[in-house]
């Protein structure tokens, strides 16, 4: 008789408490992200980006036995290796990992950072940040206060530009507001390649039809 399997689906080591509950509440999205629903703990590490890009395969060794796959995030930005391209980065650290991880698991390195998932020309943006105008007008105000945009909707800077409006309109930066974000933007309008990937990774590994 063949033993049960009592893994847990997935483990996902996070850079930062930001993160932490982005992605706790964004795998919870299972209809959104096109996958079955999954069992998902995320962890931090304590030395945030640089401890994920340098120390990853480390700090999930123990857990190969418990978890069917795991992910490794962080920021390029900050990360100790802003002299590579996000692939470069996410080669290494998917390295490391396959030594106690073959075929299970997945290195996503955004970059800059995780505010560029933010941008999204969404209501939920404009509410969630406090901001009493539509998208388009927010970018106005944002370009006026001399931000640049990579196209129509995600500023060059999405880090500082969160962080502008929310001074703007008084509302304090808090990594709740990466949780409530994560719940209710629209997944459809992010482009941006490291989110692209998570979700072609996620398919590959939990097809609803598996």
């Amino acid at each position: 008789m063949i033993p049960p399997d009592t893994r847990k689906d997935l483990i996902v080591l996070a850079a930062d408490l930001n993160m932490k509950l982005a992605f706790t509440h964004l795998l919870k999205r299972h209809h959104s992200l096109g996958i079955r629903p999954i069992s998902v703990d995320v962890i931090i590490h304590e030395h945030r980006d640089p401890g994920v890009f340098r120390d990853a395969h480390n700090t999930l060794q123990a857990q190969c036995r418990n978890y069917r796959y795991s992910i490794a995030v962080c920021d390029r930005e900050g990360c100790g290796g802003e002299h590579l391209t996000r692939e470069q980065l996410e080669a290494i650290i998917k390295g490391n990992l396959s030594r106690h991880w073959p075929d299970r698991s997945a290195a996503i390195v955004i970059d800059p950072e995780l505010e560029a998932w933010v941008w999204t020309e969404s209501n939920a943006l404009v509410q969630a940040i406090g901001w009493s105008g539509t998208f388009s007008a927010l970018r106005d105000w944002l370009q006026q206060t001399g931000f640049d945009f990579n196209g129509p909707v995600k500023p060059t800077k999405p880090k500082e530009a969160l962080e502008r409006v929310l001074r703007h309109n008084q509302k304090k930066r808090s990594s709740a507001l990466y949780g409530k974000l994560s719940s209710t933007v629209t997944l459809t309008s992010c482009t941006d390649p490291a989110f692209e990937k998570l979700c072609k990774v996620l398919r590959s590994w939990f097809s609803p039809a598996a």
